[in-house]
């Protein structure tokens, strides 16, 4: 049973604010808001948002950076049609997660959502849960992005100088990454109000490029080849090898909710936030379908990326007959990798600074300050960031099966964070109490309901299929250790839940302004 704080609100009077503000309209006179927030200036216009909503998961360069595991899974068929699977999944919890967006436009997101619409004798448990799943796999997510990138790097190295990088090499590469994208969030970002804009057309220009050069230059499979061949070489069952092969698309939309995390520094963001993941969901099933069967078709053999760690690179020498255009496609990909980075940091400042406000986290004070010097951002919540993305590369440095553990819980954590308040949203029967029916963003009842329930299914394939090895026999090497993870995942939420959050944690406070 949760513990309320002695000094929170009253609170008849929050359940009377949340009743205001869930029956009505979320109209032009009739906005959301926090009754405990740092005054934010809204800054990010519609187009930026929806830059960045795409450019975060940038599903073409997503599939790029791990289609390896899905031709493992089942070939070209794994790879093509998981696409649509993919679309299934994330799409459900774009439109449930939309919806109630539309209502309440905050930066804590899911968690928020979850803490509205749960039962208010487990209320705080409930979003406190979701909200660290959400925020462990956002700082996930930014040590990826650090670690590939720094793959791709020396990939280059290893082409033309036949030199191959150690781990602490790596991880190197990695945390100067991870300072560059910090310094750019501390000092330029507010200034560059276009980096999102820029990255967006740049990472959409070079899909083009790269599709069309491959295509045009490479030499072709077969329709039916491409279209039919399911092979299948993890050793586990047909059907349990393709849902395995999901990872890669799961990775499409890997960082789907940034535009709620920025919601409170959005115009207009009861409208525009739902529209950025529309479109997250629109252009990245797009260019991910499109990359996955161009690059299908220029596949030579499914037994040539064995043991490569950047196989896309040797796929692009094969296909452009160029080993100059290949360099130059991975060097844009480095480019747009850097632009993700940047962009996954700030987001995550945001939901680290969004717990803290709510005094979820231990030191939350610090943590949800602001700085005027330096364009109100949380300062703090930054360098909280970034610390832990380098304590994450640090597990690369100990052991590389923990690492991609690692990685690999990302996917899980973050769709179970949107089934939480999926879930909830069906224990409420999408009642117009917490999803009034005149809203900015809304689909069909019977839309609605499945949209909410395919969330909740696609969670539970994840959690399922995601933990599996995905070769067998299995060996120490090739084991799966997400369990192992998530284990050691669940205990820090739970120290930090009894030594503090327990005591202080109390979830959005939500009022209503005319």
């Amino acid at each position: 049973m949760d513990e309320q704080r002695g000094d929170s609100p009253d609170k008849a009077e929050l359940d009377n604010s949340l009743e205001s503000a869930t029956t009505e309209s979320t109209s032009e006179t009739i906005q959301v808001i926090q009754l405990n927030p740092q005054a934010v200036e809204r800054d990010i216009g519609p187009l930026q948002i929806i830059a960045l909503g795409f450019n975060i998961p940038n599903s073409w360069a997503g599939v790029a950076t791990a289609f390896s595991a899905a031709l493992t899974a089942g070939g070209p068929v794994s790879l093509i049609y998981g696409n649509f699977v993919s679309l299934a999944m994330y799409g459900s919890a774009a439109v449930t997660l939309a919806e109630l967006a539309s209502v309440y436009p905050t930066a804590g997101g899911q968690y928020h959502f979850a803490s509205i619409m749960a039962p208010k004798r487990f209320n705080r448990s409930i979003s406190y849960v979701c909200g660290m799943m959400a925020t462990v796999s956002w700082v996930i997510c930014s040590a990826s992005v650090a670690s590939i990138t720094s793959l791709c790097i020396a990939s280059i190295a290893e082409f033309y100088g036949g030199y191959k990088a150690s781990n602490w090499q790596l991880f190197l590469v990695s945390q100067a990454l991870n300072l560059f994208a910090l310094g750019y969030n501390l000092f330029l970002m507010k200034r560059t109000g276009w980096l999102h804009n820029a990255a967006f057309f740049l990472t959409l220009s070079t899909f083009l490029v790269i599709c069309i050069v491959c295509l045009v230059r490479g030499d072709k499979q077969s329709s039916t080849w491409v279209w039919t061949n399911f092979e299948p070489s993890s050793g586990w069952p047909p059907a349990v090898s393709f849902f395995i092969g999901l990872s890669t698309h799961a990775y499409m939309f890997g960082g789907l909710d940034s535009a709620l995390h920025l919601a409170e520094e959005t115009l207009d963001a009861s409208r525009t936030v739902p529209k950025a993941l529309m479109s997250t969901i629109g252009l990245g099933f797009f260019s991910g379908f499109v990359f996955s069967v161009a690059m299908t078709y220029c596949i030579p053999s499914l037994d040539i990326f064995a043991n490569d760690p950047v196989p896309i690179y040797k796929l692009w020498r094969i296909a452009s007959k160029s080993d100059t255009a290949a360099t130059v496609f991975l060097v844009i990909v480095i480019v747009i990798f850097t632009f993700i980075l940047i962009a996954i940091q700030q987001t995550t400042s945001r939901l680290l600074w969004a717990m803290a406000r709510d005094q979820g986290l231990i030191y939350s004070t610090r943590f949800a300050k602001l700085s005027p010097r330096l364009g109100d951002i949380p300062v703090a919540a930054l360098l909280l960031d970034a610390g832990l993305i380098a304590l994450c590369g640090c597990i690369s440095l100990g052991s590389t099966a923990a690492f991609n553990a690692l990685v690999g819980v990302f996917s899980m954590m973050q769709m179970t964070s949107f089934a939480i308040p999926a879930a909830l949203l069906m224990y409420r029967r999408r009642s117009k109490k917490v999803l009034p029916r005149k809203r900015a963003f809304k689909v069909p009842e019977a839309m609605g309901w499945a949209c909410n329930i395919g969330t909740v299914v696609a969670a539970v394939i994840e959690t399922v299929f995601f933990t599996f090895p995905t070769v067998l026999p299995v060996t120490g090497s090739n084991m799966n250790y997400a369990v192992v993870v998530l284990a050691v995942i669940a205990i820090v939420m739970a120290l930090n839940w009894v030594l503090f959050a327990r005591k202080h944690y109390q979830g959005p406070r939500i009022g209503v302004t005319l």
